[in-house]
């Protein structure tokens, strides 16, 4: 059964439809996230399982899974992160294309879950932000789903001029992440 997807808010009669464009870019956003998965440990696991046919990502429109950050809008980031990793999964936030959103899969992905250690980043959002946290070690394919969920939930919501005001700005700033 195919499930159709809700027309956004707008105004319609016989032979038209009028709608705003960030409602249909929106729509448009959600529906087409390209996943780059960033996985280090169990959690990529998980997320295998999560693309598997019991599951089946792709009818959430991200069956195009991109392992080049340039192509990728969806970052996510599944496993133990190393302090020695940090700067390269800062390097591939960087140079994803705007916009982009964080998935933060797992307890260690999270908080650093287990591993208490001097090596170990206590959570990837000392380095980058992080739109959406899924807790669990590991989460269960059914987690990630509604993490996507979610961040499906901001692409549709967000408002075009969102990353280009000060608050976006300051934020990324805060990270150390230069803004053009």
């Amino acid at each position: 059964m195919v499930k159709m997807v809700d027309a956004p808010e707008g105004i319609e009669g016989q032979g038209f439809f009028a709608t705003s464009v960030d409602k249909v870019i929106g729509m448009a956003r959600a529906n087409s996230l390209w996943p780059l998965p960033f996985a280090t440990s169990c959690c990529g696991i998980e997320f295998m399982a999560t693309m598997g046919s019991n599951y089946d990502l792709a009818r959430f429109g991200s069956e195009r899974l991109s392992f080049s950050p340039r192509q990728a809008d969806l970052l996510m980031v599944m496993g133990t992160i190393a302090k020695k990793m940090g700067p390269v999964l800062k390097q591939v936030y960087d140079q994803m294309a705007e916009p982009k959103w964080v998935l933060s899969v797992g307890a260690c992905a999270s908080s650093g879950g287990i591993f208490d250690t001097y090596s170990v980043l206590q959570g990837i959002d000392r380095i980058i932000p992080v739109d959406v946290y899924v807790p669990g070690c590991p989460p269960r394919p059914e987690q990630i789903i509604e993490g996507v969920m979610k961040i499906q939930e901001l692409a549709r919501n967000e408002s075009l001029r969102r990353r280009n005001s000060d608050e976006y700005k300051k934020m990324l700033e805060s990270y150390n992440i230069q803004t053009s």
